[in-house]
């Protein structure tokens, strides 16, 4: 799961505790990003594109419980707490709120390590496609080690154009709006955005399609979004 890699923001204001969990996961080849209030966790996790997020919820600025919400409505991405609180009905209401798993500290890092690559494997697993591998005309996308094919020659896609790529790809057959897609892969700030969709939308074409001018596959839904159709 290295290219594009894996990246996390961890939102906690113990600065200590943003290094220990970031040294870790650099070093397991993630690209990880730091904020120490819930605002610069929420731009942090929408500019950077983040794949997975970590947040203790006692945070300066705002209640994490209200930042994890506010990330649920508009992303899917999983989201782990970190916190001290380890009563029962702080971990029932982090979950109800959007939350996928609940770590109380002292906590291991092999442990979050594993509980991350467990949550990104059941976001594959939970996609609406029945197998972490899909093709379409030449091309193969296998969503486990997020590499993409086409005749058999790896294709290079930054990590943008793989998340637009992927968001098709797990949706097959489905319109995805142009809102839901921009928000999904540029987050809720740039719903509006619709040239970066056009533009990036080209990007893929040119490097998937046989005719990027006639696209078989990646079609447009003229005034309402883009479908990938053709999927075997």
């Amino acid at each position: 799961m290295s290219d594009p890699t894996i990246t996390v923001v961890v939102i906690d204001d113990d600065k200590t505790i943003r290094r220990f969990i970031r040294t870790h996961l650099e070093a397991d080849g993630m690209s990880v990003f730091d904020a120490q209030t819930g605002a610069q966790g929420l731009a942090q996790a929408a500019t950077r594109l983040a794949d997975l997020v970590i947040i203790d919820p006692a945070l300066t600025d705002r209640e994490g419980i209200d930042v994890i919400r506010e990330l649920r409505g508009w992303s899917a991405m999983p989201v782990i707490v970190l916190s001290a609180r380890s009563r029962e009905e702080d971990k029932v209401a982090a979950l109800d709120a959007g939350a996928d798993d609940y770590l109380t500290k002292p906590f291991g890092l092999p442990e979050l390590g594993a509980r991350i690559r467990a949550h990104l494997r059941r976001q594959i697993a939970g996609g609406r496609v029945g197998s972490p591998e899909v093709r379409f005309g030449l091309v193969t996308v296998d969503l486990a080690e997020r590499r993409v094919l086409r005749d058999s020659r790896v294709v290079h896609l930054s990590p943008t154009e793989y998340r637009l790529l992927a968001a098709l790809v797990r949706r097959p057959g489905h319109v995805l709006t142009h809102e839901q897609l921009l928000g999904e892969v540029w987050g809720p700030l740039q719903i509006n955005n619709h040239h970066y969709l056009r533009i990036y939308m080209g990007h893929l074409r040119h490097k998937l399609e046989r005719d990027p001018a006639r696209p078989e596959h990646i079609v447009t839904e003229s005034g309402v979004g883009y479908r990938l159709v053709g999927v075997r």
